[in-house]
């Protein structure tokens, strides 16, 4: 991808902006990285895009502009602009109970002592809303969170929709069986919610989920490296996925011979199952960035974004039950709907603007949208998890120093 321009036309620092590869390096260097991408657009403009680094040690294949990568829960914001789109067209309110979709998620109970082999519930207050899907105040969890007997329950009855062996609507559908974490609307809980809200757009569209992303949103922005698996005539641009020991070293999580995501998804997971590359995700950023509207394709109103964008939730996510998240605190973060939102940076301990919003996956990739600046910054790697260095926290001080004007 060449740059638009020099990052002094937008008003950054284009030494400055070498702090970034120096850290990068250092990482890499000092074997916690396997290799890394950042991009940094203002005004607009791609004015940074660095690599360093391997896409795969074991065969020496460098990080390349064009490299694929696992993007997890960056997934989350496409989904939600899926669902968005549809809530433009009419076809439902955000208030809506999700149970007038998905008749299996009515009258569910909720976890109130126990374990998960005998536990005690009771009734709801209310049902869960789409509001609540894209909130994450549903009361749904993960598994692999390992913090109540409900993530366990998850875990014994195999509800996975990350490589799960079942159609969406059957995974959907077993979350009727379980009970919830908490009263829908009382807590945030990141969970399985973006999941249920892409089997929601497959409800309401009529399509499965890989056919209406590519046909409304991945093929009219040009994503043509963004789907639920890697194509064949693609497989050697892959990225390997590395998780990080205790010594601080890296190990091999998921080599691309043997990684799912070079197989054809039978569970379309529209909370974590998208691989992308940089030029994609970029061109999904300017969308965001220019308020739905990228190239003459226009996906969602501006009006539509700003209130997705805003923060939904009564406070801040710490004052919601969840004071951390990764490795990121969340004193001073809101959420709106399907993005975190800057409600207070000093709060936050974190150089940014107010209104700013983000999203990261479970391999430490990232990307964050400032409209205070009109500049966003996506950065891609393979690490698992995302909570083993503070890179994203790192990469908004040293973007962020760069600006000048």
């Amino acid at each position: 991808m060449p740059l638009d321009c020099a990052p002094e036309d937008v008003g950054l620092s284009a030494s400055r902006l070498e702090n970034v590869s120096r850290l990068m390096e250092q990482y890499v260097d000092y074997g916690k990285l396997s290799g890394a991408l950042t991009a940094v657009v203002r005004r607009d403009k791609l004015v940074y895009l660095e690599t360093c680094g391997m896409r795969d040690v074991e065969l020496a294949k460098p990080v390349e502009e064009d490299t694929i990568f696992r993007f997890y829960s960056m997934t989350k914001p496409i989904t939600t602009v899926a669902a968005m789109m549809l809530y433009e067209e009419g076809r439902f309110q955000l208030d809506d109970p999700v149970s007038k979709y998905i008749p299996a998620l009515g009258n569910l109970k909720v976890f109130i002592s126990g374990d998960e082999n005998r536990y005690e519930t009771e009734a709801t207050d209310r049902d869960i809303t789409v509001r609540d899907l894209m909130t994450h105040t549903s009361g749904l969890t993960y598994g692999w969170m390992e913090a109540s007997p409900v993530d366990a329950l998850y875990r014994t009855n195999d509800v996975n929709f990350n490589g799960g062996d079942k159609p969406l609507k059957d995974q959907v559908e077993r979350l009727g069986e379980m009970p919830l974490l908490c009263q829908p609307g009382s807590q945030w809980n990141y969970s399985v919610a973006t999941d249920v809200l892409g089997h929601l757009v497959e409800v309401l569209s009529g399509q499965p989920l890989d056919v209406y992303f590519a046909e409304r949103i991945l093929g009219p922005l040009g994503m043509v490296d963004t789907a639920f698996h890697v194509a064949p005539e693609s497989v050697d641009r892959f990225a390997a996925n590395y998780s990080a020991t205790k010594d601080g070293g890296l190990k091999l999580a998921d080599a691309v011979a043997d990684s799912r995501f070079t197989k054809p998804a039978v569970t379309f997971s529209g909370g974590g199952g998208l691989v992308s590359t940089a030029a994609d995700y970029i061109r999904f950023c300017r969308l965001l960035a220019r308020g739905g509207e990228l190239d003459g394709v226009r996906l969602l109103g501006r009006k539509t974004l700003q209130y997705m964008t805003t923060n939904h939730l009564p406070g801040d996510l710490a004052s919601m039950g969840q004071a951390t998240f990764a490795e990121t605190s969340y004193d001073g973060i809101g959420f709106g709907l399907g993005f975190s939102v800057v409600l207070n940076p000093a709060k936050a301990q974190v150089v940014g603007s107010v209104g700013e919003y983000a999203w990261g996956g479970a391999a430490s990739t990232a990307f964050w949208i400032d409209p205070v600046e009109d500049m966003f910054v996506v950065f891609l790697t393979q690490l698992m998890p995302s909570s083993s260095y503070p890179l994203r926290r790192q990469l908004r001080a040293l973007t962020y120093q760069a600006i000048f004007d």
